[in-house]
C-alpha cells in the first residue's frame, strides 16, 4: 500500500469542508475523486500533499505520517501537479530540471540531467526542451509540469484537474501517458475531475464526494446510475462502449 487516508477532517472560517474521509490506494492504480463543484475535491488534494493542515486525522505515505514531515520529506514521496501552472521564462528544460530540486544536494549531477531527458522524451517534450514555457501552448504546459513532478520520482502523484481545458487530443496524450507511468513505475496517482466519462475511462478507481464526505469509492466499471443521480441529483444511463462505461444523462 502506498496511500493511507483516514479519520480526514478540514474546514476554514468555521465551515467543516471535509468529514472522516478514509481511503486506501496502492501502486499501479490511478483513482479519480469525482464530485459537484465545491465539494472539496482540490481541498482533498492539498490536504494529502500537507498544504491544507487537516483538524484531525492521518496522511500515510509508505506507512510515514506526510502531516510530521518537513516539505523537502514530502517533495521526495509525492508529486503535485497544481490545476494552473504559472508560466515563467525557463525553458522547458530548466522548468522540468526544477523537479529534481529535492534530490540535488550541492550541484545538479548527471543523473538530474539524465531524468530530465528521459522524462521529456517520455512526454514527448523533447524537441521543445529550449523553448520558453511561456510560448507553450496549454496542452505543453501541462504535460511541462507532468515532466517536473515525474522527475521527483515520488511514489504517489497527485493531479488536480489535469486535463481541464485541453482539447480532446491532449486529454487522451495525457491521460493515456499518464495511465502507462503509473502501471509501468508502480506509482499511485489521484486525479481529480469533472468529466464522467473521462474519468471512468482511465481510472482504475473512483471515490465520490458529496456535501464534504465520501459517498462511495471503488473500480470504475461498478459505478452504477443511483450512484451517480444521488450524487449529481440527475437521473442518468450507463452504457458500456468499446468496453468502458459511458455516463449519459436520461431523457
Amino acid at each position: 500500500m502506498i496511500l493511507s487516508v483516514s479519520g480526514l477532517d478540514f474546514g476554514y472560517n468555521g465551515k467543516s469542508v471535509l468529514h472522516s474521509v478514509e481511503f486506501d490506494l496502492h501502486g499501479g492504480e490511478l483513482l479519480a475523486i469525482l464530485g459537484p463543484n465545491g465539494v472539496g475535491k482540490t481541498t482533498l488534494l492539498k490536504c494529502i500533499n500537507a498544504i491544507h493542515a487537516p483538524a484531525k486525522g492521518k496522511v500515510l505515505v509508505e506507512d510515514r505520517n506526510v502531516l510530521r514531515m518537513r516539505p523537502a520529506e514530502i517533495a521526495l514521496g509525492i508529486g503535485y501537479v497544481a490545476q494552473r501552472s504559472e508560466a515563467a521564462r525557463l525553458t522547458v528544460f530548466d522548468a522540468v530540471l526544477m523537479g529534481r530540486k529535492p534530490h540535488i544536494v550541492w550541484r545538479v549531477g548527471e543523473k538530474d540531467l539524465r531524468m530530465v531527458d528521459s522524462a521529456l522524451k517520455r512526454l514527448r517534450l523533447d524537441h521543445l526542451s529550449l523553448r520558453h514555457i511561456d510560448q507553450l501552448s496549454g496542452g505543453e504546459l501541462q504535460k511541462v509540469a507532468i515532466a517536473r513532478a515525474l522527475v521527483q520520482e515520488p511514489k504517489l502523484l497527485l493531479l488536480d484537474e489535469p486535463t481541464s481545458s485541453l482539447d480532446l487530443r491532449s486529454q487522451v496524450d495525457i491521460l493515456s501517458m499518464l495511465r502507462h507511468v503509473v502501471k509501468g513505475h508502480n506509482l499511485a496517482a489521484i486525479m481529480t475531475m469533472h468529466d464522467l466519462n473521462t474519468a471512468l475511462r482511465y481510472a482504475d478507481k473512483v471515490l465520490f464526494l458529496k456535501d464534504g464526505r465520501i459517498h462511495s469509492t471503488g473500480p470504475a466499471c461498478e459505478v452504477t446510475p443511483d450512484v451517480v443521480e444521488e450524487v449529481y441529483g440527475l437521473p442518468v444511463h450507463i452504457h458500456t462502449v468499446q468496453g468502458h462505461p459511458m455516463v449519459v444523462p436520461a431523457g
